[in-house]
C-alpha cells in the first residue's frame, strides 16, 4: 500500500477540498444515515481514502482510510478515521472488523475522538461500504457522544 506522505497533489491535501478537523460538538443538525451508493462519490456508510493531517496540524499527514459517517447540508460529509492499530478496551474507538480498505486483511478500529471534514473532489478512492450494523454502532457512539440526531 502506498502511502501519499509526500505527495504534494494528494487529493484532500491542500486547497479548497482539503480534509480538515471538524470541531463536532459545534455541528448541529447532522443525521448520521446509513446511504451507500457504489458510485465513486463518497456517503454516509462508505469507507474511502483521503489525505489525513496529523493532529499536530504542522502540514504532515497522510492517506489513510476514513467512515463518512454523515453528510452536511453544505455538501461536505463528516468522517472519522481508521486505524489498524489495536485498541480492544479503549471506548474512544469501535472495532469494525476487517475488509478491502486493508491490503493486509487487519481487523480496524474507527475513532470517535476525532472528527473530519472530507470534500467529494477531497478523496483518493471509495474502497467498499461498511456493514449496516458496524456503521450503526458507530453512528449511535457518535451521537451519544455529540448530540448528533
Amino acid at each position: 500500500m502506498t502511502a501519499h506522505h509526500e505527495d504534494p497533489a494528494a487529493p484532500g491535501r491542500s486547497g479548497p477540498h482539503a480534509t480538515a478537523d471538524a470541531a463536532p460538538d459545534s455541528v448541529r443538525r447532522v443525521r448520521t444515515e446509513y446511504a451507500p451508493d457504489h458510485d465513486g462519490d463518497p456517503d454516509p456508510g462508505e469507507i474511502v481514502w483521503t489525505w489525513v493531517p496529523y493532529e499536530e496540524n504542522d502540514g504532515r499527514g497522510k492517506d489513510r482510510p476514513v467512515l463518512v459517517v454523515a453528510r452536511e447540508a453544505g455538501g461536505t460529509l463528516l468522517a472519522v478515521p481508521l486505524s489498524s492499530r489495536r485498541h480492544d478496551r479503549d471506548r474512544e474507538w469501535v472495532p469494525i472488523g476487517s475488509g478491502p480498505w486493508d491490503r493486509e486483511g487487519r481487523d480496524s478500529w474507527a475513532g470517535l475522538d476525532r472528527v473530519l471534514r472530507v470534500h467529494e473532489d477531497g478523496m483518493r478512492r471509495e474502497a467498499c461500504a461498511l456493514d449496516p450494523t458496524l456503521f450503526g454502532q458507530v453512528a449511535a457512539r457518535l451521537r451519544e457522544r455529540y448530540g448528533w440526531s
